[in-house]
């Protein structure tokens, strides 16, 4: 099915500190899981800085294995990330809708997925892996397979993803019970 096993862990120098530092907010939040944290990871705070975003889609692009032909992206704030990485790059660009379009199309995968694309799926934030599971299983059935998913900021959703088959790579990971958003180093170890 395109899958393959992958390792995670920081890339670069401190781009996932300088990455957490810009996006992390502390206070009483609800996560798109439905978990309450007292911790909340504002990707636009590294998205919308066009210095941080040319970096972290030049490490992104780092990440991407060899062969790659395409790139997608769950629709909502990840396709900023998944077209700076675009410009990067020179891959053509997919985006996976939340739902099925209702009229025109009625597509749920926007832009040209060749049968046997090599696809990377980017993320921003992932908690659960929920919503890359279910973009990555869309483009599947378009006929890509998937290469490797990359996480901006794994915060837990790695995991799943793992556990579902794919290679997975993060500019920063952070341990589910890390409150305090420390970029974990490959192996396991925290970094300051």
């Amino acid at each position: 099915m395109g899958r393959a096993p992958g390792t995670g862990g920081v890339a670069g120098d401190d781009l996932g500190r300088r990455l957490l530092e810009a996006s992390e907010l502390r206070g009483d939040f609800v996560l798109s899981s439905g978990r309450r944290s007292s911790v909340y990871f504002d990707k636009f705070r590294f998205l919308t800085d066009p210095a941080l975003l040319r970096e972290l889609a030049r490490a992104v692009a780092a990440l991407l294995p060899p062969g790659v032909t395409l790139l997608a992206a769950p629709e909502g704030a990840a396709m900023l990330l998944v077209a700076a990485v675009a410009l990067e790059t020179g891959l053509p660009i997919a985006v996976v809708r939340k739902e099925r379009k209702a009229y025109g199309t009625r597509a749920l995968v926007e832009g040209a997925v060749p049968r046997g694309a090599r696809a990377a799926l980017l993320e921003d934030v992932s908690t659960t892996g929920g919503q890359v599971l279910r973009a990555a299983r869309a483009l599947e059935e378009e006929g890509a397979r998937i290469e490797a998913i990359v996480l901006a900021i794994d915060r837990g959703g790695a995991e799943a993803l793992r556990a579902a088959g794919y290679r997975v790579e993060a500019v920063a990971s952070l341990r589910p019970e890390e409150a305090g958003g420390r970029p974990e180093e490959p192996g396991g170890g925290v970094t300051a």
